[in-house]
């Protein structure tokens, strides 16, 4: 069953807050599909994601190693398409990032449109005015019961 929901942050610390919400509920083996304009959000939500993995380690964004990785287990890969094309994005051996074992957050997912497998997270961020960014979600069937809840109450 598909969910949709949609939150407002306003400011780009609260979004990296509802990323370690997110990152506090999303299950192992999952994928996370960001979409949205430059500078709308995405590399907050990530920050706020791999910070719940990283436990003190900076987290940067992968622009230029494509990948980041940040925990041991379950583990977050943290994977920037800015950069790629379709094709290249095949070249880049995404079959051993989406693992059971790890949840990936894929930037710029719109860029690896058909090889995301169908139950994922989609997450879309825009611009709210100022500093406030309104994300929707979309879950294709891998969040837990009452995540919305989660959601509403530990990103705020």
């Amino acid at each position: 069953m598909e969910l949709s929901f949609v939150i407002e942050t306003q400011s780009p610390e609260e979004t990296e807050r509802l990323g370690r919400a997110l990152a506090d509920i999303v299950p192992a083996g999952s994928v996370v599909a960001l979409r949205g304009d430059l500078a709308s959000g995405k590399t907050c939500l990530v920050r706020g994601m791999a910070a719940h993995y990283a436990r003190g380690v900076p987290v940067h964004s992968p622009t230029f190693t494509l990948v980041n990785e940040y925990g041991d287990s379950p583990r977050l890969f943290h994977v920037d398409l800015y950069r790629l094309d379709p094709e290249e994005v095949i070249d880049l051996g995404y079959e051993e990032i989406f693992e059971p074992e790890g949840v990936t957050v894929v930037e710029w997912a719109e860029r690896a449109e058909r090889l995301l497998p169908p139950q994922r997270l989609d997450v879309l961020l825009e611009h709210a005015g100022g500093d406030r960014r309104r994300l929707s979600f979309r879950d294709h069937g891998i969040m837990p019961k009452d995540w919305t809840t989660h959601l509403t109450q530990e990103g705020h």
